[in-house]
């Protein structure tokens, strides 16, 4: 999605939970300072060689979701490209899946997405207003090939093709750069594991922003998107939806 037509959707984001725009400016700042010269080189592109026309598998951590059965799937001639969205980083190397793009904004367990980097996955570095300090501590730690991207408009080597939470962020990331379909494993917008009441409706409220930024997508983008369901079926998004092409 081009930054013109996503930025009202993030300026209704920021009004709802209270982002104010000068701490993302302040982070993006920080990010872009510590990216080695090369990850401000060609970001979307360098992407772009990793997924454009192919099937890409976006890998959330939803509880009791397990890595992606990626056995399951038909063999064909080019193997589709795996995106980790931040914790289903770990989902995957347990499992001997290193990722071709991992997308975090490093509040989850960021350790493995530097062992994934170094192992050869794309990491995309997203910087926002709460998360300063993790950029300042982690970014130097990766060393293999990295790209920045934030809540403002593309510039100066980060980029923004929308998206919200790392999950959904991995699926308008997909789209932008050309993948022939995408199919969702390990999403689950409705149960949430958090033990303090306000953090547990923080994150619902997340949840219900990534679902609708998705079918959002599914209306407005040119790529099929599916769900991969644990018993193996797979159906057009959102769920329930006889078509995709139809919404």
């Amino acid at each position: 999605m081009e930054y013109p037509a996503w930025a009202p959707h993030y300026a209704e984001i920021a009004r709802e939970f209270g982002f104010p725009f000068d701490r993302e400016e302040r982070s993006a700042g920080r990010l872009r300072a510590l990216l080695p010269p090369a990850a401000l080189a060609r970001p979307l592109e360098r992407v772009s060689e990793r997924l454009g026309s192919r099937d890409v598998i976006v890998v959330g951590a939803a509880p009791g979701s397990g890595p992606p059965p990626l056995w399951r799937l038909p063999l064909t001639a080019t193997q589709p490209a795996v995106i980790a969205a931040d914790a289903a980083t770990v989902l995957c190397l347990d499992a001997g899946i290193v990722p071709s793009v991992v997308t975090t904004d490093l509040d989850g367990p960021v350790p493995p997405q530097v062992t994934a980097n170094r192992r050869g996955s794309l990491v995309v570095v997203h910087a926002h207003g709460d998360n300063t300090g993790a950029i300042a501590e982690w970014v130097p730690e990766f060393g293999g090939e990295l790209v920045g991207s934030w809540a403002g408009p593309p510039e100066r080597g980060l980029i923004d093709v929308g998206g919200f939470t790392d999950g959904d962020r991995a699926v308008f990331l997909a789209e932008a750069t050309g993948a022939r379909s995408i199919l969702l494993w390990g999403f689950d917008f409705t149960t949430v594991e958090e033990s303090d009441a306000r953090a547990r409706e923080r994150k619902r409220a997340k949840l219900v922003w990534a679902d609708r930024l998705i079918r959002l997508l599914v209306r407005e983008g040119r790529t099929p998107i599916a769900l991969w369901q644990r018993d193996g079926s797979v159906e057009p998004y959102p769920p329930g939806s006889s078509d995709a092409s139809t919404r």
